[in-house]
């Protein structure tokens, strides 16, 4: 069937009052960003629903894109038609034609906005119910839970016909919460954080540590890899990229294994941190889960959050294993996740990690470190690639210059 506009009907940012303007013009920023391969596609965001004119597109190719956008509760596939009553009827007719096989029940659900119109919602259901019975006299009218509900909307501009109702992803447009930057490491956890953060209205930017030759090439594309398959849900994210070798050879070289990774941890987030305010971001996202590994437990997480007083937001936090991992399926990051290329954290873990590391000796086994020097030459050696939903070259930039 050829689709002449998508109908797009939004979600909890309906109820958001006087700020529902700027949400609904966010929300048609993302649509516009991820359909950046439809420039024809034209995008009109009213007060109570988006209208997306396809002129052309294949509603086929769209309908994927379109689902997986935060914002949007659900939307339908739709034709556009002169409002004449004879026409409509014919319209009908030809949509039953194409999809009743003989088994399905089907109800008119008619709503007119234009009060002009010469008949009314129950006179409309009522008319064009019977066109339909009057080509299929054996099929069935359902009021709850038809297998084909036929919407029909008259108004001032058209008549719009629709059959189906596709779920959207739901949540808040991305942008509408601020920035954050999600430390994204190569692992089941972090992908699925940062999932949910979007879901959120967060717009994120990927924060990925690289130890190279420790950590390899695959490892680093890998992490692209997934920043990938969280843009369909925004149209484009920046990934960073921080270079962490010198780092984790002076973690190394200068304190003692039980410690490694609390004082490891504590780099990123300094680093982590100090890029957020480069790059403007609120909050800091991780993919830690409670009592997963070393550095989740609760005295891990107090050691290490002690160098920063940025908010840090844990999605995945009281989620189990298997839960995380039913997420990460569904948002096809599960796969990339458990290919077999180290990160810089698996690389330098020690044998006995301490899970309850005792702030002093934090503090004690820090001051060999050059701190302020090795985060100011990471900071320089940052690389920041635009990873958009369709193929384009990603956009080097370097770093120095923001310090």
């Amino acid at each position: 069937m050829k689709y002449s506009e998508i109908m797009v009907r939004y979600g909890e940012l309906s109820t958001k009052g006087k700020n529902r303007k700027s949400f609904i013009m966010q929300l048609a920023r993302n649509v516009r960003q991820a359909l950046i391969d439809f420039p024809e596609i034209k995008i009109h965001a009213d007060r109570d629903r988006m209208h997306l004119l396809l002129n052309g597109a294949d509603s086929k190719l769209v309908v994927p894109k379109l689902a997986k956008i935060f914002g949007i509760q659900n939307f339908s596939p739709s034709i556009r038609m002169e409002k004449d009553v004879s026409k409509l009827k014919e319209a009908v007719q030809e949509i039953i034609k194409e999809v009743y096989t003989g088994k399905e029940t089907f109800k008119i659900i008619a709503k007119r906005s234009d009060h002009d119109f010469e008949l009314t919602s129950n006179e409309l259901n009522q008319t064009l119910g019977n066109a339909v019975i009057d080509v299929f006299s054996d099929i069935k009218v359902q009021m709850k839970k038809p297998d084909i509900p036929l919407r029909v909307e008259i108004r001032r501009d058209a008549a719009y016909l629709s059959y189906e109702t596709i779920q959207g992803a739901g949540g808040l447009p991305v942008g509408t919460s601020g920035k954050g930057m999600l430390m994204l490491s190569g692992g089941i956890d972090s992908p699925v954080a940062g999932y949910f953060a979007m879901k959120r209205g967060v717009e994120i930017e990927a924060v990925h540590f690289a130890s190279p030759p420790y950590t390899s090439e695959q490892a680093l594309q890998k992490a692209k890899d997934l920043t990938a398959k969280l843009v369909p849900y925004v149209g484009k994210i920046e990934f960073i990229e921080v270079p962490f070798t010198e780092i984790q050879e002076e973690i190394k070289r200068n304190v003692p294994q039980g410690y490694w990774m609390t004082i490891t941890r504590r780099m990123m987030l300094r680093l982590t941190d100090e890029i957020r305010r480069i790059r403007h971001g609120l909050v800091i996202i991780n993919g830690e889960s409670l009592g997963q590994v070393a550095s989740q437990t609760l005295q891990s997480m107090v050691a290490i959050n002690e160098v920063t007083n940025t908010p840090i937001v844990r999605p995945v936090a009281t989620m189990d294993k298997l839960e995380i991992i039913e997420v990460a399926e569904e948002i096809e990051t599960f796969e990339l996740s458990i290919q077999p290329f180290e990160d810089c954290c698996t690389i330098f873990a020690p044998p006995q990690p301490k899970t309850r590391p005792h702030l002093d000796k934090v503090h004690q086994y820090e001051e060999r470190l050059p701190i302020a020097e090795l985060v100011y030459r990471a900071l320089a050696g940052l690389k920041m690639e635009t990873v958009y939903a369709v193929a384009k070259s990603g956009q080097m930039e370097e770093f120095a210059d923001l310090l």
